[in-house]
């Protein structure tokens, strides 16, 4: 099993800065944003597809540093009927998979995206709950819109020997694991897969562990990422809309497409994105290790710091504490066998 970390939580630093870091941490395995939602601080896509002899010095960056790339992050809606957001993020998959295959690198993390409503839908609707069965009918339309876009993304994996790992995450057609054995029958998919981000199917009240048994060898990559619920869930619920706008002059605004960004918190949430460690102890994640290695022994399993309230290096830090723990503890318990 590979321990690493997903770079976008150092996009204020060099590529080289930030995989010194992970060195320093111990990690070996990277995974670099390559598109979609936020820029592509660390990989060059256009540069390295159009030159053999690029691809080979940016590999060396991380060879000299004894680490492995191991996996391209193009999180983002390809589905969306935005024109600024939904084309360029399709193509932004669809650069990132030739260029993986380019690389060698057989990962490739996405998300699976969502349409509008109906063919005349200017911005994306995601479905939570089709009680009513006019959402049954946005359900067929999305669905008939998806299929086709995914056995093409799954035709061009193919070609390049790249397994595509679709992130199970809310604002998208596939969500839970349900929905994602959907698209692999309803498209015939050999190349997709899911990324086992485990803090939105925490946040979501899923078993993680069930959920990494029910979709087994579907499980392609892994992200330690963490939440934590607090007493405001008491009142909104795991689904709320009680965010606010971020200020047009803030300088760390995260883009999510032209013109788009992130919005803040509630100040009273349900819940957070923690470090990994504060959410959920050692145990937990020696448990989370055992059942990804049941399912691949060799996963590369990558740190998402998301945490507010900690810095890059203090959130990292404690990730990495954590899961190198639970690594010693269920190291110990195989051998005790």
């Amino acid at each position: 099993m590979k321990l690493g970390a997903y770079t976008a939580c150092l996009h204020d630093k060099t590529l080289e800065e930030a995989l010194d870091i992970l060195v320093d941490l111990g990690l070996t395995s990277v995974e670099v944003n390559s598109g979609g939602f936020i820029p592509s601080a660390h990989l060059p896509v256009d540069a390295l597809l159009a030159s053999a002899s690029a691809r080979l010095a940016y590999l060396k960056i991380y060879a000299d540093r004894g680490l492995e790339l191991t996996g391209l992050n193009c999180n983002g809606n390809p589905l969306n009927p935005l024109p600024g957001v939904g084309p360029k993020h399709a193509d932004d998959l669809r650069k990132t998979i030739r260029l993986a295959g380019q690389l060698g690198v057989r990962r490739v993390v996405t998300m699976s995206g969502v349409p509008g409503s109906d063919p005349d839908a200017k911005y994306p609707s995601w479905v939570v709950n089709p009680w009513d069965g006019v959402y049954m009918d946005v359900l067929d339309y999305q669905w008939d819109l998806a299929v086709p876009f995914w056995q093409e993304i799954d035709a061009l994996a193919c070609e390049a020997d790249v397994k595509v790992a679709i992130e199970l995450h809310p604002h998208n057609l596939v969500f839970n694991p349900i929905t994602l054995k959907r698209l692999v029958e309803r498209t015939g998919a050999t190349n997709v897969g899911a990324e086992l981000d485990p803090s939105h199917l925490m946040w979501q009240g899923m078993d993680v562990m069930e959920v990494i048994g029910y979709l087994g060898p579907l499980v392609f990559h892994a992200a330690a990422k963490d939440i934590k619920m607090f007493d405001g869930v008491k009142l909104r619920g795991v689904l709320d809309d009680g965010f606010t706008r971020v200020p047009a002059d803030e300088p760390n605004k995260v883009p999510t497409g032209y013109g788009f960004w992130c919005n803040a918190w509630p100040e009273d949430a349900a819940w957070r994105f923690v470090a990994v460690g504060v959410g959920h102890d050692v145990d937990y994640w020696a448990e989370f290790l055992r059942a990804l290695a049941e399912v691949d022994p060799d996963i590369a399993v990558n740190i998402e710091h998301e945490d507010a309230s900690m810095s890059q290096l203090d959130g990292l830090g404690l990730a990495v504490q954590t899961l190198k723990a639970a690594q010693q503890k269920l190291v110990a318990k195989t051998a005790g066998r």
